[in-house]
């Protein structure tokens, strides 16, 4: 196919001569099979995940848990799950994601079944943090998967996969709020039986592992060292490197805040709306109307991540997104629904943007593209969680969740920064494997 290519702002570009999207249907242009594996695996899998928080909280009791232990133990769950992702994603670019997504999910619906058992906080955690390693084996390959089905549509393939997973995290809540108020802890071992099916569908349906290098761009961009039109030549050494070092800076703000927005909402919100007297299934309902909305934010900034400049979606979709999470925490019935919709489809918006654009910069290391930016999120989210419970323990958990929903709009002042995305991206992948 005859390409042509387009150098902006020293990155470069190829277009087909005639747009693929407008020759083929929809379906057509993707490997439906292999993408709908990983989606429907994805859902089940982030179903248990955001389930966690669910279980902690319905243990407080019981087990005489403060907000701090709570806030810890969604922290550890999301730390073992993201500071693991990197090396699963370099095993998944060498094994192709079939059997490391299958076990993957197997194994985390196991341990999170024997979670349910666990008779001390302790024995809680420690079972938690090995069901997080399936977790870790199942993201990377899942995104390089869901890149590889979509061919020449690969920002939607990489969206409609964090939908699913978005989906999942929505329902988790609701499920498991519905189950730990009608059967208690029995009730949740329903969603890990419920898992097995979807193992048995990704190793059938992935088949053999996919060649990730034929839909892939070129690995490097063409030099431009001769190019005196070249920003990049233009500019001096030292100049350059102050831009590289501000920019990997802003990169890590904006990746660092929003996932510990979204992190702390997650972990949090059933503690602070439990207080305020919701029964589980009122609350898990409560948080999951935030979560499909960021579902649906996930896919809308995947989809128009395809025509617009990521950095401005990035920096309107994060001032934005503040003042509805402020709404969301200080309003109740027809009020909280609009309010927590409104933030969490704002919220949801910079996921995919960010994970495309690493996978763009390493097309033949698609796992671990996908495993460095992904893990990093999750880690900073993670972090950024248990350190909100352990102040809510002193200052209180709603100024603490004030102080979250503020968040986004520091990401959104770090975005105006970003001004060339391959130079963010390519910082943010040396810093998350170093000597790549």
């Amino acid at each position: 196919m005859a390409l042509r290519s387009l150098c902006y702002n020293g990155y470069w570009f190829c277009f087909p001569l005639t747009s693929p999207a407008r020759t083929l249907p929809f379906g057509a242009a993707m490997n439906l099979r292999r993408l709908s594996s990983v989606s429907l695996g994805h859902l089940v899998i982030d179903v248990l995940g955001s389930s966690v928080a669910m279980i902690l909280t319905a243990l407080a009791v019981p087990f005489a848990l403060s907000n701090s232990e709570i806030g810890l133990g969604v922290m550890i769950y999301q730390l073992v799950g993201s500071l693991t992702q990197p090396y699963f994603g370099w095993l998944a670019d060498r094994l192709g994601g079939r059997w490391l997504g299958a076990l993957g999910l197997a194994w985390t619906a196991a341990f999170y079944w024997a979670a349910t058992f666990a008779t001390s906080y302790g024995g809680l955690l420690l079972l938690m943090s090995l069901a997080a390693l399936g977790s870790a084996a199942f993201h990377p390959q899942g995104a390089m998967n869901a890149s590889d089905a979509g061919r020449r549509r690969a920002s939607s393939a990489t969206a409609i996969f964090f939908l699913l997973g978005q989906t999942g995290l929505a329902l988790g809540p609701m499920l498991a709020g519905v189950l730990l108020e009608n059967s208690g802890l029995a009730g949740v071992r329903i969603l890990a039986g419920a898992a097995v099916p979807f193992v048995f569908l990704m190793a059938f349906w992935l088949g053999k592992p996919a060649d990730f290098a034929t839909h892939a761009a070129p690995s490097s961009p063409p030099s431009t060292a001769s190019d005196s039109s070249s920003p990049a030549a233009s500019t001096p050494a030292s100049a350059g490197s102050s831009l590289r070092r501000s920019v990997f800076v802003a990169f890590v703000l904006v990746v660092a805040l929003r996932a510990t927005a979204q992190s702390g909402f997650y972990g949090l919100l059933p503690k602070f709306l439990a207080d305020q007297g919701y029964t589980p299934s009122a609350y898990g309902l409560m948080v999951g109307i935030f979560s499909i909305a960021l579902a649906l934010g996930t896919l809308g900034g995947g989809l128009l991540g395809d025509r617009f400049s990521h950095r401005t979606l990035l920096i309107w979709a994060c001032l934005l997104s503040t003042p509805f999470a402020v709404w969301m925490l200080n309003s109740t019935g027809p009020a909280f629904v609009a309010a927590s919709a409104l933030a969490g489809l704002l919220v949801g918006v910079p996921h995919s943007i960010l994970v495309v654009m690493a996978q763009n910069l390493l097309p033949k290391r698609q796992g671990l593209a996908s495993g460095s930016v992904l893990g990093f999120m999750f880690a900073a989210g993670a972090a950024g969680t248990g350190l909100a419970g352990w102040a809510a323990d002193f200052v209180g958990l709603p100024l603490v969740l004030l102080v979250i929903a503020l968040l986004p709009l520091g990401a959104g002042l770090s975005a105006f920064f970003l001004e060339r995305p391959h130079q963010y991206a390519s910082a943010a992948m040396t810093a998350s494997v170093p000597g790549d």
